[in-house]
C-alpha cells in the first residue's frame, strides 16, 4: 500500500506541475469533459453498482480533498459522497496516530536451542515428569525458564502429559529388564524317515545370542533337568547374570527344571495361556529358524539336524545383522564405514556358503 501510495503521489505531482503554464479557460474546459466523463459513467453502472476504491486510492483521495472546505467538497462530482471522503481522512489519521504512539514492548525473548534440547532430554529419559517436575529440575541445575515455558515447549513438540506417557507397556518393560532376561522353548521338526525331534533352545534378550541346547526324540524331564544344569554352567562361564527366564507352558518342562534354575539364582516366568506374543523375541528366533532352514534343507536324522542346528547357530549368532542391535550381530559388532571413495567403487565381496548353499555369509575379500 505504501509504495502504491508513493507511486500516486509522485505521478499526480507531475501532473499538478503540467497544469501550472495551463490558462484557466483550458483548466474549466478540462474540468467540464471530467465531470461529463463521471456522469456517464454514473448513468451507465446505475444507482445499486459501488465503485470499488483500493486502499492507497482512499488514502490519496482523502488527503487531497480534505484541504477544500466542506461547501465546495459537496459541490464537486464525485464518485462517492463528501461524507465518505471526510470518513476515509478520519480513518488514515487514526492509523497514523496508533503507528507512531504504539507502544513498542520488546517482548519475551525465545527459548534458547540448548535448554528446548535439554528440556525434551529431561522428559525422554524420564516420562513420568511432568513440566512442574522438569522446571524444578532445570532450577536445580541453574536454569531459570518459567513453568509456562516447559509447557508450552511440551505441547509443541507433542508429548502427551505425564500420566499418559508413564504407562508402561509389556515391550518397555522387556526392554528395560533385557539383561535379566532369558527364553526358552521347543520347536517340533520331523526328519525324511518319519521321526520326530524335539529342540530346546534359549535365547538372551540383551545380546539375541541363541544357545541350542540339544536335540532328542524323547524329551523326558530328566533330559530336560540335565539339558538346564548344562545351561546353568555355561551361563556362569560366560558371566551372565540373568535372573529371569520366559517360557511357555509346555508339559515338556519339569517341576524339577524350575528348582535348579532357582538354586542358580534364576525366577521362571511362565507366559498366559495362548499368548505367544509374551515370549516374542523367543517366538521371533522360531519363526526365524524355520524360514531360513528348516523349510529349506531336508534332515535325514538326529546326526543331521544337529549338524544343521549348530551351522545355524554359528550362522545366527556371527553374521546377519539385528535391528535391535543396531545392525550388530550378537557376537559382532558393527563394522567401521566405509568412506574411502576408491573402496567405495572397487568392492570385492567373498561369500561362503553355509550347509551347501542353503546359508550365505558375505565379507570382504582380503
Amino acid at each position: 500500500m505504501l509504495l502504491r501510495l508513493a507511486y500516486l503521489t509522485v505521478t499526480n505531482a507531475f501532473a499538478a506541475l503540467r497544469l501550472l503554464p495551463t490558462s484557466d479557460r483550458d483548466k474549466d474546459v478540462e474540468i467540464l469533459v471530467l465531470r461529463h466523463q463521471i456522469a456517464v459513467l454514473e448513468r451507465q453502472l446505475g444507482a445499486d453498482t459501488r465503485v470499488r476504491f483500493a486502499p492507497e486510492d482512499r488514502a490519496f483521495l482523502a488527503a487531497l480533498l480534505t484541504s477544500l472546505p466542506r461547501e465546495v467538497l459537496r459541490q464537486l462530482r464525485l464518485l462517492v459522497r463528501p461524507d465518505t471522503v471526510l470518513r476515509w481522512h478520519r480513518d488514515l489519521m487514526r492509523r497514523c496516530h496508533a503507528r507512531i504512539c504504539r507502544p513498542k514492548r520488546p517482548g519475551r525473548s525465545p527459548t534458547v536451542p540448548s535448554i528446548r534440547a535439554l528440556i525434551l532430554r529431561l522428559v525422554r529419559e524420564n516420562p513420568s515428569w511432568g513440566y512442574r517436575r522438569v522446571h524444578g529440575e532445570l532450577t536445580t541445575l541453574g536454569i531459570k525458564v518459567a513453568p509456562s515455558t516447559v509447557w508450552e515447549i511440551l505441547k509443541q513438540a507433542a508429548l502427551d502429559p505425564a500420566p499418559e506417557r508413564a504407562s508402561t507397556t509389556w515391550a518397555d518393560f522387556l526392554r528395560s529388564q533385557a539383561d535379566a532376561l532369558l527364553a526358552c522353548d521347543f520347536i517340533e521338526t520331523v526328519t525324511l524317515s518319519g521321526q520326530r525331534q524335539y529342540v530346546l533352545a534359549v535365547i538372551e534378550h540383551a545380546t539375541r545370542r541363541v544357545r541350542v541346547l540339544g536335540i532328542t526324540a524323547h524329551p523326558s524331564a530328566t533330559w530336560v533337568t540335565q539339558v538346564i544344569r548344562n545351561l546353568v554352567m555355561d551361563l556362569d562361564g560366560a558371566g551372565c547374570r540373568a535372573r529371569f527366564l520366559l517360557r511357555d507352558r509346555d508339559g515338556k518342562f519339569p517341576i524339577l527344571m524350575d528348582e535348579v534354575l532357582a538354586e542358580a539364582g534364576i525366577t521362571t516366568v511362565l507366559t498366559g495361556i495362548r499368548m505367544p506374543r509374551m515370549n516374542s523375541i523367543m517366538e521371533r528366533w522360531v519363526q526365524s529358524c524355520r524360514h531360513e532352514l528348516l523349510d529349506r534343507c531336508l534332515v535325514w536324522n538326529e546326526r543331521h539336524l544337529r549338524h544343521a542346528l549348530r551351522e545355524y547357530e554359528l550362522f545366527y549368532n556371527g553374521h546377519p545383522a539385528h535391528q535391535a542391535l543396531a545392525q550388530a550381530a550378537p557376537l559382532r559388532p558393527v563394522p567401521e564405514r566405509i568412506t574411502e571413495p576408491e573402496r567405495v567403487t572397487d568392492l570385492k565381496i567373498r561369500r561362503r556358503a553355509r550347509l551347501g548353499g542353503v546359508l550365505h555369509e558375505y565379507s570382504h575379500a582380503a
